[in-house]
């Protein structure tokens, strides 16, 4: 009566365990507290679905049964850190022959749980490592380890399928100008690939190993900035790809202008001069919409105080201003008038006589057909400013034309997570964070969903 009493109460203690822990076909043999009760271990086996193949997931016979119990550390509960323990048997598949059985609890090789996996990539997507290895009671180390192999088992063998809309542009991930190349599928917001360095061969390198040719001819549309090693790439491998340079780079780029020849005033005035135009950088860069009447007073009142920064500011023979008539370009939808508009625009900017002014009218006359593209673009019903995953706010636009936006709302979200971990040393845990937050395949999906909660 005693033994059947011990055995009745360990077999509820067994059971009331494997509810605590929520295992489903896993049954505990046996359990301890070592390490000053701080750590639980539990010896557990398959069940009804051991001697598995890990392959064809066919029921094979067991060979031999293992000398040796493997352990898997699992998610910590109340504290205490939890351990599986199991001896794997080793099987023979008519197909592939001689294997270890398939582990329903962990992949192949692994020293975690699944269930312990899918924490760490849960916290890593809203946090630091350090703070998720705190919280999971293990070592930054170990964990930054963990994240890296499962992040490489599910996309090995991955491929980029139904890119038609691709934006290239760069980020500095390191200390010491390290910068990376960042491939982003501007129609589903995703990054799909990213390359050490921004020079023509790193982007080569993505067309070349990551593109078929069949691929590279689906291209319909590009959009990246005004550098040749981006756009000659583009027209070299996407025959068939519009280029679109980017509405953003171009603006930048008239600002920086009209801002020089501010600079260059600002050094011949002397402390007088240089409090009377106090605050006119800002000026110069605004829009219409959002200058106020006294803002605008002000620069109309350079035509008598400063006529250099005015005839910068403002188009003489049209009395328009020009910043805000090169605004007038991205609203046109007939690219007809809109390089006759170009075309007068430019003719406006030459004849103040300016060098930067200059400059950047060589720069749109050299880019002159990509910028046109714009107008070109159809409309869509893309997802726009990105897929904001990391944050969970996702916004839908109507009609929006190809811009590289969504590029940089993600280059936005690729340098939060940077500053999150203070840096990296490396492109490699960078690259790894990337693809978990904002790539093109959602990792802890992959995870099978029965052991994804505890």
């Amino acid at each position: 009566m005693t033994s059947h009493r011990q055995r009745e109460e360990t077999q509820s203690r067994l059971t009331l365990l494997a509810k605590i822990h929520r295992l489903k076909d896993l049954k505990i043999t046996a359990f301890s507290f070592q390490q000053r009760d701080t750590e639980r271990h539990l010896w557990v086996k398959p069940f009804k679905n051991g001697c598995r193949c890990p392959v064809c997931e066919r029921r094979c016979p067991i060979v031999r049964q293992a000398q040796e119990a493997r352990s898997w550390e699992d998610v910590a509960i109340l504290g205490r850190k939890t351990l599986f323990w199991y001896a794997p048997k080793e099987i023979l598949c008519p197909t592939h022959g001689l294997v270890q059985e398939k582990i329903p609890w962990a992949a192949p090789y692994a020293r975690i749980t699944y269930r312990l996996e899918f924490r760490i990539c849960a916290l890593c997507q809203i946090m630091t490592q350090k703070a998720a290895a705190a919280i999971l009671k293990m070592a930054p180390s170990t964990l930054s380890n963990c994240l890296h192999r499962v992040i490489t088992r599910v996309r090995t063998g991955h491929t980029i399928r139904g890119l038609v809309t691709l934006g290239a542009d760069e980020i500095a991930y390191c200390k010491g100008r390290k910068y990376a190349t960042i491939i982003y599928d501007l129609d589903r917001s995703h990054v799909v690939w990213v390359g050490q360095g921004k020079g023509r061969e790193t982007i080569d390198r993505f067309f070349n190993e990551q593109l078929s040719d069949g691929q590279k001819q689906r291209i319909r549309w590009a959009s990246c900035d005004r550098g040749r090693a981006y756009t000659g790439a583009i027209q070299h491998h996407c025959p068939n790809a519009t280029l679109v340079i980017d509405r953003f780079h171009v603006v930048k780029a008239l600002n920086e202008a009209l801002d020089a020849v501010r600079k260059d005033e600002w050094r011949g005035l002397d402390k007088r001069g240089r409090q009377a135009i106090k605050g006119l950088r800002w000026m110069l860069g605004m829009q219409a919409r959002n200058r106020s009447k006294k803002q605008s007073r002000f620069l109309n009142a350079l035509r008598t105080s400063n006529r250099r920064i005015h005839r910068a500011w403002h188009c003489r023979p049209h009395g328009r201003v020009l910043k805000d008539e090169f605004e007038r370009i991205w609203h046109f939808t007939y690219p007809g008038a809109a390089r006759q508009f170009l075309k007068r625009w430019m003719t406006a900017a030459l004849r103040s006589r300016l060098p930067s002014l200059k400059t950047f009218v060589t720069t749109v006359r050299n880019h002159f057909d990509n910028i046109l593209s714009f107008i070109e673009r159809p409309l869509t019903n893309a997802v726009g400013e990105g897929i904001n995953r990391l944050l969970k706010i996702v916004k839908n636009l109507i009609e929006r034309p190809l811009t590289n936006a969504v590029g940089e709302g993600i280059n936005r979200l690729l340098k939060i997570v940077k500053n999150r971990a203070s840096g990296f040393r490396g492109l490699e845990p960078f690259a790894d964070l990337i693809f978990l937050t904002i790539g093109d395949l959602d990792i802890p999906a992959h995870i099978p969903s029965d052991l994804r909660t505890l």
